[in-house]
Parts: C-alpha cells; structure tokens; sequence
C-alpha cells in the first residue's frame, strides 16, 4: 500500500493529510471551506484515493492560507506516497464533463513541478471562495507534489460546474500517472533513470 501522512503547522495553519493511492475513495474532509471541502471530496472519490484532510486555519482573515497549505500538504503526501515511482505510468490524462463545463488535466510525475492554467472563470468567486484561490491551489499542490500539470477549460458558463470539471479531472489524471504499468514494474520511467 503506497500510504502517507503529513502534518504542516504554521502560525497561521494547521494542516492533516493522509493519503492512501491504493484506496477505494473513502474519504474524511474538513478544511472550514465548505465548498473546497466538496472540490477535495471530487479528488478522493474520482481517484479512488482513501484521503483524510483537516484543516484549521485564519479563516477569520480570509481563505488564503487554507487553501495554499492544503495544496501544499496533499502535493507533498502524493510525492511521499508515489515513493522511488518505480513502475508507474507517470503520465496520466482527463477530460471531464460537467454539465455546461468541460475541463481537461494532464499530469506528469516528473519530479518537476510547473502548473500551466488556461481557465476564464465566469466570475470572481464560487461558493463564498475567490476563484483565484483555486488556481493557487492547483500551483501549490503542483509545486510541493513536484508535478508537470496543465489544466485548461474549454468552455463553462457557471463557476462551480467548472471548477468541479476540473478536480474531477486532476482526480483521474493523478489516478492515471499514479497507477503501475502491466510492463516494466522495476523501471523508472524515465530515459534518464532520474525523476527530478
């Protein structure tokens, strides 16, 4: 079982993640967020990932350090759960649809980490959250999980129908990259022998 757990403590935060790869999509979430918390629920239940997250932070400030450190948290136990990353796909792909939204991530596990976000949200916040923070939790997950990932919207006209196509698909594209290949189980996927 590719497991890890993550404890960040900040004087601003106070971050618990667990993540199990091999799971079955089990989860238990609570970040404050009401809406990030169902947008973190997609990543569990669409990945097939088992994921505890909770979270307490300044929310009397405002959102931002919860979600930065939330993504940072979950990048960092992805990275810790994939291990030597031996025998994985190392890629993975999806496009998902939901309703009017159509979102598409693809993922490379390369040990480098940049987000690319080609995405116009329809207005500045969704569910009571600034929609740029979900950008910058997709740039701090991307960062601490040292993961190429580029997410783009191709159309959308409601804000909760995008960003909810877009976890979905972040979900299924790590599955993706995460999952072993049927050929290869002791190589590297890589033509360096370095992931990194």
């Amino acid at each position: 079982m590719r497991i890890a757990s993550v404890r960040r403590k900040t004087r601003e935060t106070e971050i618990q993640v667990e993540l199990n790869l091999d799971g079955s999509g089990k989860y238990e979430i609570d970040t404050g967020i009401g809406f990030f918390d169902h947008m973190l629920t997609q990543i569990a239940v669409h990945g097939l990932f088992d994921l505890v997250i909770r979270a307490k932070g300044d929310l009397e400030i405002d959102a931002h350090h919860t979600v930065e450190d939330c993504g940072l948290a979950l990048g960092e136990a992805f990275k810790d759960a994939l291990g030597d990353k031996r025998g994985i796909t190392r890629y993975g792909s999806a496009t998902v649809p939901m309703d009017d939204a159509l979102g598409q991530v693809v993922v490379d596990c390369s040990g480098r980490p940049y987000a690319v976000i080609k995405n116009s949200w329809i207005s500045p916040e969704v569910g009571g959250l600034p929609t740029s923070l979900l950008d910058h939790f997709f740039e701090s997950f991307a960062a601490s999980s040292g993961s190429n990932i580029h997410l783009i919207v191709h159309h959308g006209r409601d804000n909760h129908h995008i960003a909810e196509s877009l976890f979905k698909a972040l979900a299924r594209a790590l599955a993706e990259a995460a999952a072993f290949r049927s050929r290869g189980a002791e190589m590297l996927p890589s033509s360096k022998e370095v992931l990194g």
